[in-house]
Parts: C-alpha cells; sequence; structure tokens
C-alpha cells in the first residue's frame, strides 16, 4: 500500500502544470484544479490530511476545493465585458 501523504509534490507539481495549462487555455476551470491540488499538496506537507490520506479522500478534497476556488475566482475575477450577450428578438424576425 502507498502512503499517499509522502507524495505530497506530485500534487504541488500537478498544480504547476495545471497552472500552465490555464495560460494556454483561459477558462477558469483549470486555475480553480491548480488551487485545489494546491490545497491537498500543502495539507499533506504540513501534515493535515495525513491521517486520511487515502486516494479516494484526497480525490474528494481535490474535487471539492477547485469547485470552491472555481466559484471564488468567477465571482472576484467576474465575467468580462462583452462575454455574456442577451437577445432581445428573435433572429428570425
Amino acid at each position: 500500500m502507498t502512503d499517499f501523504w509522502t507524495l505530497w509534490w506530485v500534487w504541488i507539481v500537478d498544480a504547476l502544470v495545471l497552472s500552465i495549462v490555464e495560460v494556454f487555455v483561459p477558462a477558469f476551470v483549470f486555475l480553480g484544479m491548480a488551487v485545489g491540488a494546491v490545497v491537498v499538496g500543502v495539507g499533506l506537507a504540513f501534515g493535515l490530511l495525513g491521517w486520511i490520506a487515502t486516494l479516494p479522500v484526497l480525490l474528494i478534497i481535490f474535487a471539492a476545493a477547485s469547485v470552491i476556488a472555481a466559484i471564488a475566482l468567477r465571482s472576484v475575477i467576474g465575467v468580462r465585458k462583452g462575454q455574456v450577450k442577451v437577445w432581445d428578438s428573435d433572429i428570425n424576425d
């Protein structure tokens, strides 16, 4: 059995890779996932998640942290002007 708490650096490298992907595909999704990976990596490095460090639990923490980070980034950074278009009339009229 693998001790997942000893692989904290893998989560940090994953966060770096996801940050680089975000530069090429700007959608806030990969940035939220990078923040989630940092949360898990730092939690493992400082021993905060060592007592529950099984792969399914770490993936659930990663997913939850990623969703929270994506929602927070979307609310802080917001929608760019002109990104959302509201149609008032039918295009076929």
